[in-house]
């Protein structure tokens, strides 16, 4: 009996085993056998989304796609509760109001009544870090907003950039596993500096327009204030002739497009990891609101096949010399959350909320965003997701939907429709009735087949249209920025695959990037560079519509000692233009003025860095001894020489800034009688200071000798990129 038992057992483990080493949950995948679904079927094509196309234009994304439908699914449940992507960000409440009707374009209320003001919730983000990274790390930024309109809720789901990775939806998965931390130690958390994204990168042609962006200085905003917004997706506007335009949305920031320098990102992403988050709160609570103006491109339905690209490709601009913007309204952001849990983190965007006169097209990234956005809130926030105060509309909601956890609503009556009642019948099917969604009459001529068009299969000419249009700074930053990139690569063949995508774009780019990181320097470029260049690509293409310090931090450094007429009447001049002023002293207990009045400082010199300002300012005084010799005093000043930010001195404050920047090139005001400024690089100086004759008197224009004025106007222009082409940035250590 024994031994029956014991064979039993022998077979039993046996089986067990085989069992186990056909599920086993640890295993490599093999490179030579094909990829199957989860219930183990080949798949022959995961790159394409099944449509309905004549191969000439994309189609139709079909529902019936179980490769994809699983894909997408799967991929969406793999975070609970942080969001997959966007898990870092933060949101604010403000307005829209529209300034220009387009009735020739759609007969949306909400872009037609002038009168309206309508609510937003803005949230802005980062995408591949989670809640725990920082907010400074090279990464595209989401700019989602959602407008609670009179018709329902509309949410545009932008980013900072206008243009995606990838041309269709069933390839997210693929991009965002390539970009987020390598799967085997969980490193790097918030940054795309790694081998599993630039092996993703170099071996998808179509993601190398997108590179360009995200090595550009775009990837690293100075604020969420100073960022463009971009709709990304093709959608489609209606009026009530029945007639469809294709539409493209953007936002362009007042006070113009700006970026931190990538030294400065990566220290403050220790300094003040919560760095963007703390800029917008500070701003709106002073009382400088964040705007843009929105703007429209729009193309009629008979120019959709007349450019050299397709416009329903994501991974594509419509050049602005082709389509023109159209100013239309403003968004304003003007109110800080009251609770961050119940706002920020439970706010739920979906592209497919769209209101009557805006629709659809084909873009197969934007159908596949339709069906997985809201499949995420599923399970992100439950079936009830909507009735969530954040997300719920202002105008009445009134369906058969029920039940389900976390059901917010009490209804009375019956669910179900039809019935005897007459209750919430569908309110008819004319198109253009007001506030009734329904599908434009599109004709639809198809074979069911997994294919990109022609027009898909061109993925450079783009690349090389952003890279031509850059100013040679933004040029060299983007060299820096892949440079530094692919050093942390651990394949050299991915390297090398990398430089080759490259040399499709330029061969200088190539080349450098090449002789930096030890690559093989291509002899020739790949394909010929076509030259040309665009408008609204470079970030120096969007300075604010007029020279403004409006919220700019600038902060002015004392010592005992310091010249107290000289510091309060700067402070008054520069609050008199909306900056935002911070005192940075010697001691934040209190420091001593010359006429024996004690100042309170914001932050000592260890408490905060030149890093947290857009520029800094040095009254004169007896201080100056003190400040002299102090070693992280001359730092603060070197470093923010270093990241080409605009530095104020006056009185003896000139002589500390000369000898803390030696270099011949740099101008100094020598002249002890006359209150003329001296600017050089962005460094302005005057030995004698006299105040505007009053402080609301504060008039920003170039070439102003006034030392306040002519200060003020290279805050305004943000940077000062001439020291970095001439060299001197390079020859002071910081």
């Amino acid at each position: 009996m024994a031994q029956v038992v014991e064979k039993v057992k022998d077979t039993l483990l046996n089986e067990t085993k085989k069992i186990r080493d056909l599920r086993q949950d640890t295993y490599d995948l093999p490179v030579t056998e094909g990829m199957t679904t989860d219930h183990g079927t080949a798949i022959l094509d995961t790159d394409n989304w099944l449509k309905a196309t004549d191969g000439t234009n994309p189609g139709p994304s079909l529902l019936e796609d179980q490769v994809a439908r699983e894909k997408i699914m799967r991929f969406d449940h793999e975070r609970i509760p942080e969001r997959v992507v966007h898990a870092r960000g933060t949101g604010v409440h403000g307005y829209f109001k529209l300034t220009k009707a387009i009735p020739e374009y759609s007969y949306a209320g909400v872009l037609n009544d002038t009168s309206r003001t309508t609510p937003v919730f803005v949230r802005f983000s980062t995408v591949q870090g989670s809640k725990g990274s920082a907010d400074t790390v090279r990464d595209v930024r989401g700019f989602a907003i959602k407008f609670y309109t009179d018709e329902g809720n509309w949410d545009i789901v932008g980013n900072n950039i206008p243009v995606f990775f990838i041309q269709d939806a069933i390839k997210f998965p693929d991009i965002i596993h390539a970009v987020k931390p390598e799967p085997h130690n969980e490193i790097p958390q918030g940054a795309s500096a790694h081998t599993s994204f630039y092996d993703f990168i170099s071996l998808q042609p179509e993601s190398t327009h997108m590179l360009m962006w995200v090595m550009s200085d775009r990837a690293i905003p100075r604020s969420y204030r100073t960022m463009q917004g971009f709709g990304v997706n093709t959608y489609t506007l209606i009026n009530k002739k029945g007639e469809r335009h294709f539409v493209k949305f953007h936002w362009d920031p007042e006070l113009g497009v700006h970026s931190l320098v990538w030294d400065e990102a990566q220290k403050l992403a220790g300094q003040d990891p919560d760095f963007h988050r703390k800029d917008l709160e500070e701003a709106l609570n002073s009382g400088a609101p964040a705007k843009w103006t929105f703007s429209v491109q729009v193309l009629p339905e008979s120019k959709e096949n007349d450019f050299d690209f397709d416009i329903l490709d994501a991974t594509k601009i419509w050049p602005e010399e082709l389509v023109p913007k159209i100013p239309i309204g403003e968004l304003i952001l003007n109110r800080v959350v009251d609770e961050f849990f119940t706002e920020v983190e439970q706010v739920a965007f979906c592209t497919s909320h769209i209101v009557p006169g805006v629709g659809f097209s084909d873009d197969p990234l934007l159908q596949g965003r339709n069906f997985s956005y809201f499949d995420t809130q599923l399970t992100r926030l439950g079936p009830n997701w909507e009735e969530l105060p954040i997300n719920r509309p202002v105008c009445p909601v009134m369906n058969f939907n029920r039940d389900g956890a976390m059901r917010h609503k009490i209804t009375k009556g019956v669910n179900y429709w039809p019935n005897r009642f007459g209750t919430a019948a569908p309110q008819g099917k004319k198109f253009h009735a007001e506030g009734i969604i329904a599908e434009y009459p599109q004709k639809i001529v198809g074979i069911k087949q997994r294919l990109r068009s022609a027009k898909f299969q061109e993925h450079y000419n783009q690349a090389q249209l952003f890279y031509n249009s850059l100013h040679p700074h933004e040029k060299d930053h983007l060299i820096k920025a892949l440079s530094f990139e692919l050093n942390k690569l651990e394949e050299a063949d991915v390297v090398e695959r990398m430089i080759d995508r490259l040399n499709h774009v330029d061969n200088d780019l190539a080349s450098q990037v090449a002789l930096n990181v030890g690559g093989e320097i291509p002899k020739a470029l790949a394909i010929p560079n076509h030259g040309k260049k665009a408008s609204g690509i470079s970030q120096d293409d969007f300075g604010s519509v007029i020279p403004t310090i409006k919220s700019r931090k600038i902060a002015i450094l004392i010592a005992d000692g310091f010249d107290l007429i000289g510091y309060e009447g700067i402070k008054a001049a520069l609050l008199s233009g909306s900056a935002v002023v911070g005192t940075i002293g010697i001691r934040k207990s209190g420091v001593k003025s010359a006429s024996g009045k004690v100042t309170k400082p914001d932050f000592h010199f260890e408490g905060d860095r030149s890093t947290s300002y857009d520029a800094i300012i040095i009254p004169g005084g007896e201080h100056v001894k003190v400040l002299a010799a102090n070693g992280r005093v001359i730092h603060w000043i070197r470093e923010a020489f270093g990241h080409c930010k605009p530095i104020g001195a006056f009185g003896e404050a000139v002589d500390l800034v000369k000898a803390a920047l030696p270099l011949s090139q740099l101008k100094f005001a020598d002249d002890y009688n006359s209150a003329e400024a001296v600017s050089s690089y962005g460094v302005v100086t005057a030995r004698s200071y006299s105040l505007p004759s009053a402080a609301a008197d504060l008039v920003i224009k170039e070439g102003d000798t006034g030392f306040i004025a002519n200060f003020s106007y290279y805050v305004s222009k943000h940077r000062c990129w001439e020291r970095e082409s001439d060299g001197l940035c390079a020859r002071v250590a910081f």
